[in-house]
């Protein structure tokens, strides 16, 4: 029993720190696509 609480707990840490994970992943491509957007708006100029 002890070793499934412990394996739960693991997991659980594991599943919450991809997803932080994950979110800094989209922010960075949130961040790369204003960039991009705003460089194609620049160049219509």
């Amino acid at each position: 029993m002890k070793k499934i609480v412990a394996l739960s707990i693991i997991a659980a840490a594991l599943a919450v720190s991809a997803c932080n994970t994950i979110s800094g992943v989209g922010r960075d491509v949130s961040a790369a696509g204003s960039a991009v957007t705003g460089g194609a708006e620049s160049a219509k100029r």
